[in-house]
């Protein structure tokens, strides 16, 4: 049944780079190069006058090709799947077809608890750039957003709910958290939107998005669209279960790579690492540059090395309190640092302009990771540069990232004037996180549940430094 359903789609296949510009830049909005849009312009599309005018404000005239193909179905109501690559243009596509539905609708004013347009995306970056996103398209017109993610405002954005809000962005956890405390309902939603779906898949959170899916509305009485960088089975599977017959539309190359990047591979042992990369960032001097690694213990002990020998980073690490993680990319995003670095939570959805380098420090296990991360740069028509390091522990990973890419990576002989002696690192501070008291509540910063409701003065000395 799924497959004849499927093969009775119109699939869509049209020859496009990979990895290209969102038409969002946030707080850099550029137009993009002519050779990544279409002929179509958003002016010939049905679009509210209000849109269009948002449109022209940010400079977007033509479409992306996942937009030229997605729009014209989604106004006039009929369902979509969509399959195309990080920075094509997804999200704007998916913001224009929801705000086009609910200005066409009767209501126009949103209702305390009763969201009219749920859009649900696996990781609290991706739902910060969407809100973002949105923000920048709708600043002129009445539709009042709200977004739920885990990490922190908790009573903030309960408080989101007093007053409604029509379009709801969020993780899977936290929307689920307030759905059942009965903050809102999803009985009302008119447009729902599932933004890396994939990435649902492989995060773990499957089962919470069928738990919100299974509580909708028919899927029949709302406009639905699913937007993915693969399209597996199983992603299918889900468009199939909770969708009205969504047309297929994928966007894709020949070849992940691209062309505009320049990629290399270095061989070195794990000692060499960090002599390594140290000693490239001093010879390349990258204007702006992300540093991958596999887990967030290699994360901090990058930065603590950077910080050592006078190289200023973000990190993005999970040790790292979510309102500072926010600052730290808030100001490598207006080049207050130069250099990012992080693990896959920032391959995926984070559109980060006049990034020149990327810095596999560890490889990948999977060919798709890679080609998420190399997309950061070379955006905007721009060149850019991705260097790999295929050492110890993951070079087993190249030959199935070359295998994806359908090319050999050049491979870099590294010289004695490229190992730079790494002076000692920094070591980074660790702030202990609150305690819990039985209720659930923080309690003040060093002092117990048990010492706040006690007087007792009998308290231990403090370690000494």
């Amino acid at each position: 049944m799924l497959a004849s359903f499927f093969k009775s789609q119109a699939q869509i296949i049209l020859q496009f780079d990979t990895i290209d510009v969102c038409n969002v830049f946030r707080e850099y909005p550029k137009p993009m190069s002519d050779q990544h849009l279409t002929d179509i312009e958003f002016s010939s599309l049905a679009l509210d006058a209000r849109l269009l005018a948002a449109l022209d404000k940010l400079n977007f005239k033509h479409c992306t090709p996942i937009q030229a193909e997605s729009l014209p179905l989604l106004l006039k109501g009929i369902d979509v799947s969509g399959q195309a690559q990080t920075g094509t243009g997804k999200t704007m596509a998916f913001l224009l077809a929801c705000a086009q539905k609910l200005l066409l609708a009767d209501q126009v004013k949103a209702t305390p608890g009763k969201p009219r347009a749920l859009i649900l995306a696996p990781t609290r970056e991706l739902a910060l750039q969407i809100h973002t996103d949105a923000s920048a398209l709708l600043i002129d017109i009445p539709l009042k957003l709200g977004i739920c993610y885990g990490g922190k405002a908790y009573e903030q954005q309960k408080r989101q709910f007093d007053e409604g809000v029509d379009i709801l962005i969020g993780t899977p956890g936290r929307l689920i958290d307030f759905f059942k405390q009965k903050f809102f309902n999803l009985k009302s939603v008119e447009v729902l939107i599932l933004d890396e779906a994939d990435r649902m898949f492989d995060m773990g959170f499957i089962q919470d998005v069928r738990f919100m899916l299974r509580r909708l509305s028919e899927p029949e009485k709302r406009l639905n669209m699913l937007y993915s960088a693969t399209m597996a089975h199983k992603v299918l599977e889900l468009a199939y279960e909770h969708m009205n017959e969504p047309q297929l539309i994928q966007i894709q190359s020949d070849t992940p790579a691209v062309e505009r990047i320049t990629q290399t591979v270095y061989h070195p042992s794990n000692q060499e690492k960090i002599p390594l990369l140290i000693g490239l960032i001093k010879q390349l001097k990258p204007e702006r540059s992300i540093i991958f690694a596999n887990t967030k213990h290699a994360t901090i002990r990058i930065w603590e090395y950077l910080q050592g020998n006078g190289l200023e980073a973000a990190v993005i690490s999970g040790d790292i309190q979510q309102s500072k993680r926010e600052s730290l990319l808030k100001k490598f995003h207006q080049g207050e640092y130069s250099i990012l670095v992080a693990t896959d939570v920032a391959s995926r959805g984070l559109h980060i302009p006049d990034v020149t380098h990327v810095f596999n420090y560890d490889l990948p296990d999977q060919g798709e990771d890679y080609v998420h991360r190399i997309g950061r740069t070379a955006r905007a028509g721009n060149s850019g540069a991705a260097i790999s390091f295929a050492c110890e522990d993951y070079a087993m990973n190249l030959m199935d990232i070359e295998h994806y890419i359908k090319t050999s990576l050049p491979t870099m002989p590294i010289s004695n004037e490229l190992v730079e002696t790494p002076l000692p690192p920094v070591r980074m501070k660790k702030s202990k996180p609150p305690q819990q008291a039985k209720d659930g509540k923080s309690t003040p910063k060093g002092r117990s549940p048990q010492r706040r409701r006690s007087n007792n003065t009998n308290r231990s000395k403090p370690p000494k430094s």
